[in-house]
């Protein structure tokens, strides 16, 4: 107790230095709380670019349907695949699609694309066409409806109520097919090549349009609990894969997004250490600021019969009150900057990452764990940076104290 006590007092003997050291440990804890909600925000961001845009958490395809998205790969049992989704808990939702490039004119002018046949009813809960929509209707199942992109609309020279006219060719035939369609809203999903080269149309027009009798080239998923799209063991996927069949999470569709989430930890393990090395030097210069105006007193303490045990427990309990006030700060404050760039966002400017767009603010994401485990981790960084200065009290030889103060 009595060391407890000398503690508390001597952080108050100089309130300058105390006032200084513990602003900056509570700049580092605010840091690493802002760090982190900033690189969860981030993935949040490119996770759900991916994931709830339009390729959904897991796909289920034709292997090889992915590399030229050619016609002929398309799904020979898509209802018993339907059926075991619809039957999975693990499963919210599931879109069964067709996909075929095409070209898609109008009386002006001619462009090439994908064509998109979906079932709007089932992309709700899968993707954000829907979302998408800034002009006009979403697709409401009649036969001639379509839906382009801006960019597309832009270089087609047309608007709502237009004729467009889809050139493709049949799976089993290969004879070229047309079918006319009328622009009944158009889409603005953020990646020009997806505004510029994605159509869609209802599923029950393009099946027929490409003789496929109720084929499907592809089946998009959506799980209850996101993180099950990243557990390539989940039975829901294994269970899909059978010959010819693969069904992927969306870290095995984008390994490239995986891995920069992964290089985002290592930021901020990065940002973390560097913290640390910088928040250590100012707590071991504080404390041995502090030692050095008090060595007459550790002198006098020493040769009274202190041992180097009390002395390190003292100095050690100076740094526990030191990284305590600074966390309760760094918590106050962090929380309040946290949740207001969680509410307001951080701004970034507009840009483009591995086909997902940033646009404008960056929104922090707020964690119970940012609040427990950060300042324990700053509270025993503290303590690990005080033990030099601690052993080095200790460690005071009474004469040349005394001489020294003299």
């Amino acid at each position: 107790m009595l060391s407890l006590k000398l503690a508390w007092r001597n952080l108050f003997r100089n309130v300058r230095r105390t006032v200084l050291t513990c602003t900056l440990i509570s700049s580092a804890l605010i840091v690493l709380i802002l760090v982190d909600g900033i690189m969860l925000g981030m993935v949040d961001v490119m996770v759900g670019g991916i994931t709830h845009t339009l390729e959904g958490e897991a796909q289920v395809n034709k292997k090889g349907f992915r590399d030229n998205f050619e016609a002929e790969l398309f799904l020979d049992n898509p209802e018993d695949i339907e059926a075991a989704l619809a039957a999975d808990e693990l499963v919210s939702g599931y879109a069964p699609r067709v996909i075929v490039g095409g070209m898609i004119a109008s009386s002006y002018n001619t462009t090439g694309g994908l064509v998109y046949g979906v079932d709007a009813d089932a992309e709700v809960g899968v993707s954000k066409i829907r979302d998408a929509v800034y002009a006009g209707s979403y697709l409401t199942g009649g036969k001639r409806e379509i839906l382009i992109g801006r960019l597309m609309a832009d270089l087609l020279e047309v608007e709502l109520g237009d004729r467009i006219i889809i050139t493709a060719a049949e799976v089993d035939t290969n004879e070229i097919t047309q079918e006319l369609f009328r622009v009944s809203g158009l889409v603005e999903f953020g990646p020009d090549e997806m505004d510029e080269s994605f159509a869609f149309i209802n599923l029950s027009a393009a099946q027929p349009l490409l003789g496929m009798d109720g084929h499907v080239h592809q089946i998009a998923i959506r799980f209850a609990d996101p993180e099950d799209a990243k557990n390539s063991n989940l039975p829901t996927l294994t269970q899909l894969n059978k010959g010819e069949v693969e069904a992927l999470g969306w870290m095995d569709l984008q390994p490239a997004i995986g891995g920069m989430i992964e290089m985002s930890n290592y930021a901020s393990a990065i940002v973390g250490a560097v913290l640390f090395v910088l928040t250590s030097l100012g707590v071991i210069n504080s404390m041995f600021m502090s030692i050095y105006e008090r060595i007459y007193e550790f002198g006098v303490a020493k040769a009274i019969g202190t041992t180097p045990r009390h002395i390190i427990l003292l100095v050690l309990f100076e740094a526990l009150f030191l990284a305590m006030i600074a966390c309760a700060v760094g918590l106050l404050l962090g929380y309040a900057a946290s949740s207001y760039f969680e509410t307001h966002g951080v701004p970034m400017g507009q840009f483009e990452m591995s086909g997902v767009v940033v646009d404008g603010n960056m929104y922090t994401q707020v964690r119970a764990y940012q609040f427990v485990t950060f300042p324990i981790y700053v509270t025993l960084l503290t303590l690990l940076a005080a033990i030099y200065p601690a052993i080095f009290a200790s460690r005071i030889v009474p004469s040349r104290a005394l001489q020294r103060a003299l």
